[in-house]
């Protein structure tokens, strides 16, 4: 029996797809263990309610299992898949906002890069690394699925920290390329494309439909204000760089230091970058969690559970049943992407098999893509190192380095910020980190 634990399984509904996509191969309708764990009784407890109601809707028996004990959900475990978020939004991403905004650091998302999304990291990391710790001992062989931003930092601490088998996964690559391909108005599952850099800031090499290149069209609609609302920070970075670039507009525009500026609120206006979105969304989820909760317990949005396009199913199908399948993962850059550092996390195409996940070498990036990718790779090294070595100086380093927060603040400002939001996060902060 294959034995798939959850891990973060209090991210009610987005467990539920995971495991929906799961149940929804025949292969799982009954031989496969489902192992929840969250350290929050009530919402485990309702994930492990709507996986049961899930399960027999999609006319499955599998065995689940809720567990508030880490180490019984990963003892004899085949795969690991990992939604947690240490911290949780209070008070740790208010945290990650509020801070920074004293010192006139606006963010939108803060959880990929930006100083929001490298404290987001030294909060993370260390706890995967338990994880890691845990299952060398429990399921060595198990394979680690990550969901859990910061992405690429989280994976290279993982990768350089423990000897686990890990993969990041995302849907920003496929999410994306439903995108372009309904602004040029292709059918998605006719387009044929290959993309590559890091999670969040991957490019499209190539997009086509029937061995005709599409990247004429998708760039004749950037200037179609209606075909690229809200996303128009994206738009302008596709005129810039000549590629399309997989992350939203609010995302993106974070990870570089040209358009979120204190001096020019009229490039915020123009573009429409929604400046602490993530805290909004954060609240109209937990506004309407208890309405969403007893929607899923009384069997609505149940029965009708269509898959998603999420990788992570597919993964454990392919691996179980040797059907080959091609994903985009966050893996190493062993030799994969010959202008970005060795040992970062690259997100790249990789086909899925009984052999496992096989990386596609792409060789060189667009010079100017690589560039670009260069200085978000610089903030996630120094972080990664900051964290595995204990060592603050590297975190001060690596929020100097980000492109958003050094084009906004002197050095000194940076330092006393990082002080402050590390003594305002406290025991969530390793404790070398904060000596």
């Amino acid at each position: 029996m294959v034995k798939v634990a959850y891990l973060g399984a209090g991210s009610v509904v987005f467990c539920k797809n995971l495991v929906g996509d799961l149940l929804s191969f025949p292969e799982f309708k009954k031989d496969v263990h489902i192992a929840l764990h969250d350290i929050d009784q009530d919402r485990l407890q309702t994930s492990e309610t709507v996986a049961r109601k899930l399960a027999a809707s999609l006319g499955a028996e599998p065995k689940i299992t809720a567990h508030l004990t880490r180490r019984e959900a990963l003892d004899g475990a085949d795969y690991v898949v990992n939604m947690v978020q240490v911290g949780g939004y209070e008070p740790a991403t208010v945290i990650d906002f509020e801070v920074p905004k004293k010192y006139g650091l606006r963010q939108t998302i803060a959880d990929t890069l930006g100083v929001g999304g490298i404290m987001r990291a030294v909060r993370t990391i260390p706890v995967l690394l338990e994880f890691a710790r845990d299952m060398e001992n429990l399921c060595p062989d198990a394979l680690f699925l990550n969901y859990t931003n910061p992405m690429a930092m989280n994976c290279w601490g993982l990768n350089d920290g423990s000897n686990i088998k890990t993969v990041g996964l995302c849907h920003s690559v496929f999410g994306t390329a439903w995108q372009l391909a309904n602004r040029v108005d292709v059918p998605f599952e006719e387009v044929n494309y290959i993309c590559a850099g890091i999670n969040h800031m991957a490019f499209f090499l190539k997009f086509e439909h029937n061995g005709r290149d599409l990247y004429p069209d998708i760039r004749k609609t950037t200037a179609d204000w209606d075909k690229w609302q809200w996303d128009h920070v994206r738009a302008k970075a596709l005129d810039l760089l000549g590629y399309a670039v997989t992350e939203s507009s609010e995302h993106f525009a974070e990870y570089v230091p040209w358009f979120m500026k204190r001096d020019r609120p009229d490039i915020i206006e123009q573009l429409e970058i929604p400046l602490d979105e993530y805290i909004k969304r954060c609240k109209d989820i937990i506004g309407s969690w208890t309405e969403t909760r007893e929607k899923m317990l009384n069997d609505e949005d149940i029965e009708e559970h269509k898959p998603t396009r999420e990788y992570g199913s597919y993964i454990i199908h392919s691996m179980e049943t040797g059907q080959p399948r091609v994903i985009y993962g966050n893996v190493p850059n062993n030799g994969l992407i010959d202008n970005l550092p060795a040992g970062c996390t690259v997100e790249v195409p990789c086909l899925v098999d009984k052999s496992g996940l096989q990386p596609t070498k792409i060789g060189k990036l667009p010079t100017q893509l690589a560039a670009l990718i260069r200085t978000n790779v610089n903030p996630q090294e120094l972080t990664v190192q900051a964290v595995l070595n204990n060592d603050r100086q590297a975190l001060y380093h690596a929020v100097m380095m980000d492109p958003h927060t050094a084009a906004e603040l002197t050095p000194d400002q940076i330092i006393a910020m990082v002080d402050e939001m590390i003594e305002a996060h406290g025991d969530y902060i390793p404790k070398g980190l904060r000596s």
